[in-house]
């Protein structure tokens, strides 16, 4: 498993830089076909945070936890992931049935949970406009994301409250 792990307002030291690969190492007892797993740490007032992304099998498993310690939101974050990844083999196991590098959990390993359900399908009319229109409409809506086509790049493109109150815009890859 390569990590790759960088400070926002904080050094990494070599003491917390391997607490952070000793825990998250431990994920590979669950998949051993991991990516790069991204992991950010930083400090926000007095709210240490820790950031992971895990892309696994072409699915990105993310964690987000802040607390006063970092070592505390370290393990609450491993600890969230390892619960992701539980929910990602029992659907997995659930459609395959079989698959060569995933550990077939028992049945009675598998969490109970709910299937996915679409209780409601909305339909609109995407106008070209620029990235500065759809935030604005997207304010005016009072939502959180909007979904839009981009006038400069003829694509469809998200664009989206970040919880920083800036914003965020995904746009596809070619």
């Amino acid at each position: 498993m390569q990590i790759a792990v960088r400070g926002k307002n904080i050094k990494v030291t070599d003491a917390l830089r391997n607490y952070v690969e000793k825990r998250l190492t431990k994920l590979e007892r669950y998949l051993n076909n991991f990516g790069e797993v991204q992991v950010t740490l930083s400090v926000e007032k007095e709210n240490h945070r820790v950031e992971v992304t895990v892309p696994v099998n072409g699915m990105i498993l993310r964690g987000e936890e802040a607390t006063h310690d970092m070592y505390a939101a370290v393990d609450m974050v491993v600890e969230k992931l390892g619960k992701q990844i539980e929910r990602y083999k029992g659907r997995f196991t659930r459609r395959t049935r079989t698959s060569p590098d995933v550990e077939v959990p028992t049945q009675e390993e598998l969490p109970e949970e709910e299937e996915f359900k679409v209780v409601r399908v909305k339909r609109f009319t995407m106008k070209p406009m620029n990235v500065d229109e759809a935030i604005m409409q997207m304010n005016l809506l009072g939502h959180s994301f909007f979904v839009f086509t981009n006038a400069e790049t003829e694509t469809v493109c998200v664009v989206y409250r970040r919880r920083d109150g800036n914003y965020g815009l995904i746009e596809p890859e070619a």
